[in-house]
């Protein structure tokens, strides 16, 4: 019976430590292997009279203009046409790695002008540019939004999410590859997501525990570099194999985050204070304006007056203090603070003052 109590623990343990451990997809990507960002201009066009006012938007008549020359269509000189169912719009996408001809990827389509609206449109053909200028990718299709806006008469307008921007599954078709180095070379680098001396060479470390000695050597805190197989279909079987073992990642260093807009305190796990003590109050000032109406005696010939007058007061909320002691941990610090009632902006001036005597053995970031 013993054995199976004994046994049974050793697996909650082992469990809880395998609980902690991630992939090795989880934590790194391979050098190189990378999405592309695209973007283009074109038209919307079928909107229900919410496009662009082309008197401010001169360019989308000159968009329309260019787009009817193309099929042939030549408006007289000195004619501009006013539409209101056309807008310019930007269209971006993500062009993912390994994408090839023919695949399609999504695309988000963005007003340029004062369009109300694109609800209802239809994005006409736009070429889809990378940054060296060359077209990657053809966007067409019919728009999906999620917003939409009613305006009345008199000028009242309700708008529900953002209806001038949409996008378009599948809205794009791929029309040129975009190569990468991971067939190259007899080697990958991989690159922690986040940098870590304790992580890149645990990495390397389970790498050649599972492969082999000499396979992976860290670099630097954030690449780890990894013999592989020359053979394409070898590598992508390696590469498989890689990214599904186990790491334990290192811990974060100690850190503190304040977000000064929204008031939110994130204390990391390793936060120490050094022997304190802290003593906080806040101080209240309330100013109230209690004009006085001034009126003469009868037959004075003076003149009915208000006499500004102000009350001024002072509160000082009482204040208890408390001693943080050597090695002072996480809990003890939010246990000390909300004994004393601290408020999240309370919290923030605390921790700024305990970095400023040198007591707080964490970075200190402000949002």
């Amino acid at each position: 019976m013993k054995i199976i109590q004994i046994l049974f623990l050793v697996i909650l343990l082992w469990l809880g430590q395998a609980a902690q451990a991630e992939r090795v997809k989880d934590l790194a990507a391979i050098a190189g292997v990378r999405s592309n960002q695209l973007v283009g201009y074109g038209l919307v066009v079928g909107l229900d009279g919410t496009g662009d006012q082309v008197t401010q938007v001169p360019y989308t008549t000159q968009s329309l203009r260019n787009m009817l020359r193309e099929f042939g269509i030549n408006l007289p000189p000195g004619v501009n046409p006013q539409p209101k169912n056309v807008a310019a719009v930007s269209v971006h996408a993500q062009l993912p790695p390994f994408a090839k001809p023919g695949q399609q990827i999504d695309i988000t389509v963005a007003s340029l002008g004062n369009a109300r609206s694109l609800r209802g449109g239809s994005l006409l053909l736009t070429p889809l540019k990378g940054a060296d200028g060359s077209v990657y990718a053809m966007a067409q299709g019919n728009l999906v939004v999620g917003g939409f806006g009613i305006e009345g008469n008199d000028g009242s307008r309700v708008t529900v999410n953002v209806p001038s921007t949409g996008r378009i599954p599948n809205g794009a078709t791929v029309e040129r590859h975009v190569a990468n180095p991971f067939k190259e070379g007899d080697h990958i680098v991989l690159n922690l997501h986040t940098s870590d001396f304790t992580t890149a060479n645990r990495v390397a470390v389970t790498i050649n525990q599972a492969i082999g000695a000499g396979t992976a050597r860290p670099l630097d805190g954030t690449s780890i570099q990894v013999n592989a197989p020359p053979d394409p279909a070898q590598r992508v079987s390696f590469v498989s194999l890689l990214e599904n073992l186990e790491v334990e990642p290192g811990e974060a260093a100690a850190k503190v985050v304040i977000n000064s807009r929204t008031g939110t305190v994130v204390i990391g796990q390793h936060v120490r204070v050094q022997p304190v003590a802290v003593s906080h109050g806040s101080l209240t000032v309330t100013i109230t304006a209690n004009p006085a109406i001034s009126q003469p005696p009868p037959l004075s010939g003076g003149q009915t007056a208000v006499v500004p007058r102000t009350d001024i007061e002072v509160k000082e909320e009482g204040s208890r203090m408390f001693l943080f002691a050597p090695g002072v941990s996480l809990g003890d610090i939010v246990r000390a603070v909300n004994q004393v009632g601290a408020a999240p902006g309370d919290l923030m001036a605390i921790l700024e003052a305990l970095k400023q005597a040198d007591a707080l053995r964490a970075e200190l970031v402000i949002l």
